[in-house]
């Protein structure tokens, strides 16, 4: 039986982030974890692409209009939803969760998705040092897997 072992080395991969400005101090945290993360895998700096979108709906579409350029062996999605008062929490959460998703399996392009869904901006924050960098692992993992597999 062949093994295809996890690989994350991040030499001479290209990725795509996309942000949202939305919940900007938790999205810039995230990004920090995740571009860090990226380098100390080797990816280089001249191989990382960030695109701004005003808020976790917009993040699909900017993904896609990426993975369709065929230049991103991955793209990481990075945003955060806060719960509100309102319904819309629910509305921008499973919607955007559905979307990141299917522009990855429309277009065969690896999407790690780190947009935070949580209760309270308290939770965002403890959670945007660990979530972003662990997207910059699925990223580079995907990418590879994708590479050993073709």
């Amino acid at each position: 039986m062949k093994e295809i072992e996890k690989n994350l080395n991040g030499a001479g991969l290209r990725i795509g982030i996309v942000q949202s400005r939305f919940n900007a101090e938790v999205c810039e945290g995230l990004l920090g974890e995740c571009r860090a993360k990226l380098v100390q895998q080797g990816v280089a700096e001249d191989d990382i692409t960030l695109a701004t979108v005003p808020g976790a709906l917009e993040i699909p579409l900017a993904l896609l209009y990426m993975a369709e350029t065929e230049k991103f062996d991955a793209l990481i999605a990075l945003g955060a939803v806060i719960r509100g008062d309102t319904y819309h929490f629910e509305v921008v959460s499973n919607e955007s969760a559905r979307c990141v998703n299917e522009v990855q399996l429309s277009c065969g392009v690896p999407v790690a998705n780190a947009i935070l869904t949580t209760d309270t901006d308290e939770q965002a924050i403890a959670r945007m040092h660990v979530k972003g960098g662990e997207a910059a692992l699925v990223a580079i993992e995907m990418a590879n897997l994708l590479r050993d597999l073709a």
